[in-house]
């Protein structure tokens, strides 16, 4: 006992320096425990089965899609009464009912004649200054009627007009045996004298006839205007065979020469 009075104090830092000792020994295995425990705890957490996402559903969208990708077709020519009515027009026997897109149709053209570019000789003459020439000139398909007419050039060797530049003169300069001319809008040489005058074909002019009111429209010509069932058509081209017009959308129609009333005109 009296070993124990002495000592007790250092026996019981003994005993506290054994249990650190334990504890420390013990320290590892806590450590591996805490953390499989705090895995286990992760793995119930997390670690579960996970469903896939359905499918998108897009047949909304991608039938919109084919929507806009097919362009909507409104017939506002035919079929359609609200733009397009029936008209109902007078003719020489009585009313005649005609579905608009339908006059031309009664449309026949009953001419078609040539235009021609004429230049022929007039006169030729020899003075002092040299020899002078008179060419006369016909432009039938001038597009303006002041242009139309006869009009006389002189001329001398080597001149050059608006028209053609005289480029050569044969034979005896006052009784010429003919006049080499270059025409300005093609380059083209042509030969002339007093009998022989030079002939191109350059445009058409239409008689056009009208059935349902019996109207005319005489001598017309690309530019003129036309006016039949309320609608008015401007002539675009003509040819041997044909009228093109158009009408005030920029739609053409060609209606050909002989095909006679009732046939349908070409788009």
């Amino acid at each position: 006992m009296q070993f124990l009075k002495k000592n007790y104090e250092k026996i019981l830092l003994g005993l506290v320096l054994l249990g650190l000792v334990v504890a420390v020994a013990f320290l590892p295995f806590l450590i591996e425990n805490e953390r499989r425990a705090q895995e286990e705890r992760r793995r119930m957490k997390f670690d579960y089965p996970v469903k896939p996402l359905p499918p998108l559903a897009t047949n909304r969208y991608e039938a919109a899609l084919h929507r806009a990708a097919t362009p909507l077709e409104l017939d506002l020519s035919s079929s359609n009464k609200l733009l397009n009515p029936v008209r109902w027009l007078k003719g020489p026997n009585g009313p005649i009912k005609m579905p608009v897109g339908d006059e031309l149709k009664q449309l026949e053209v009953s001419r078609i004649a040539p235009l021609y570019l004429n230049i022929s000789l007039d006169s030729a003459s020899v003075s002092e200054s040299g020899a002078r020439y008179v060419i006369v000139v016909e432009q039938q398909a001038a597009p303006k009627p002041s242009q139309r007419g006869r009009k006389p050039y002189y001329v001398s060797p080597g001149d050059k007009k608006d028209m053609f530049a005289l480029r050569e003169v044969k034979g005896p300069p006052d009784n010429p045996t003919s006049l080499i001319l270059e025409l300005s809008d093609s380059g083209e040489q042509i030969s002339i004298n007093k009998t022989k005058p030079f002939a191109r074909v350059d445009g058409y002019m239409a008689d056009l006839l009208y059935k349902p009111d019996t109207r005319s429209f005489l001598n017309r010509r690309i530019g003129d205007r036309i006016r039949i069932g309320g609608e008015e058509y401007n002539i675009v081209a003509i040819t041997q065979n044909e009228v093109v017009l158009s009408a005030s959308n920029g739609k053409k129609y060609t209606v050909r020469y002989g095909a006679g009333p009732g046939t349908d005109p070409t788009p």
